[in-house]
């Protein structure tokens, strides 16, 4: 039996030639960013809530760095693991030529020149009590303004470090102004930001806080009062629209993957470059349940950041930029041969 239709989808599902040719959305090395762990040790430290990543010492950190160059990756986002004796509740280790931060920058930049290094511009890394920001005097809250201040300074240090882009990810009011202000009167009129411009109070950054050691005690640290509410996407297109106004070259949205809807609306909203982060919950996620068998690894990543770059994100932060860069640069070796 055949059915008199004049249009048949399925022709253009055919063969995987086909499948290619009409493919709508792709993923690059070039839409990944890789973020990458760093402390001040002889060696590496695996971090256990997220398989294959470590904290790097400052020469693995360079030969990483190196090796993802080589796979095609463009731009490496640095975040610093510091010592419980160098921390205080004001985070002035942040600031301190000598922190493992501004050592990384150095190093990579000096032997990868070509790699866009990025620095996360906030204080929980440096402080004892795992905030953003500086505490209030009643210390039930993170002090805006002061906050704003510091946070300017340290944008300009990591500047100063060699840093291509800082990334204030703090969601402080009005620090991409004070950050630009600052870096322009510094002399890094060249140096871009990176907003956190939609970040989110969200329960999938527990790993990530592990890694970097902001996570006191045996609960997570609410932020609530400063992070944006899982709930709210108009919020977030108000957020991307003052820190635009405000100077920021690129805008983020984070977490990725459980907030498609927020990066559509974010990018229907603003002219400016999009980046999502696929955070470190869910990495680890997609490890666990193909560790128990009940994902294909390779194909449930790989579908996780397709569907990131669909929902419009120009530029994607993941844990899996190198292999999939890698993966990327074999198929095309493959089909050379």
């Amino acid at each position: 039996m055949s059915i008199d239709l004049p249009h048949r989808p399925r022709r253009l599902r055919c063969t995987s030639a086909i499948r290619s040719l009409v493919r709508e959305t792709r993923i690059t090395a070039d839409d990944l960013i890789y973020p990458l762990f760093v402390h001040d040790r002889a060696e590496d430290d695996e971090i256990a809530s997220m398989p294959g990543v470590v904290r790097f010492s400052l020469d693995s950190l360079v030969r990483e760095c190196e090796a993802a160059y080589g796979a095609g990756i463009s731009a490496v986002a640095l975040f610093p693991s510091i010592s419980a004796s160098l921390k205080d509740e004001c985070g002035t280790h942040g600031l301190a030529e000598s922190n493992i931060l501004h050592r990384a920058v150095q190093r990579v930049k000096a032997e990868v020149p070509e790699l866009a290094v990025i620095t996360d511009v906030a204080l929980d890394p440096y402080t004892t009590h795992g905030h953003d920001g500086l505490l209030s005097a009643d210390g039930t809250d993170v002090a805006n303004d002061a906050t704003v201040e510091i946070l300017s300074r340290l944008a300009v240090a990591q500047a100063r470090a060699g840093a291509d882009i800082v990334a204030p990810s703090d969601m402080m009011d009005g620090r991409v102004g004070a950050i630009r202000t600052a870096l322009d009167q510094a002399g890094f009129e060249k140096t871009l930001i990176l907003s956190y411009a939609a970040k989110y109070a969200s329960a999938f950054y527990g790993p990530f806080r592990d890694a970097v050691g902001s996570k006191i005690g045996k609960d997570a640290v609410s932020k609530a009062t400063y992070q944006m509410d899982p709930a709210n996407v108009n919020e977030a297109v108000r957020e991307i629209a003052l820190d635009e106004a405000e100077g920021a070259d690129i805008v983020m949205v984070k977490p990725a993957g459980t907030y498609l809807d927020v990066i559509r609306a974010v990018k229907e909203s603003t002219r400016l470059p999009v980046a999502a982060y696929q955070v470190s919950g869910e990495y680890a996620q997609i490890h666990a349940a193909a560790r128990l068998g009940w994902l294909d690894y390779e194909s449930t990543r790989d579908e996780a950041l397709l569907a990131i770059k669909r929902a419009g994100a120009d530029m994607i932060l993941t844990y899996f930029a190198r292999e999939v860069a890698e993966g990327i640069g074999e198929k095309a070796e493959k089909r050379k041969d």
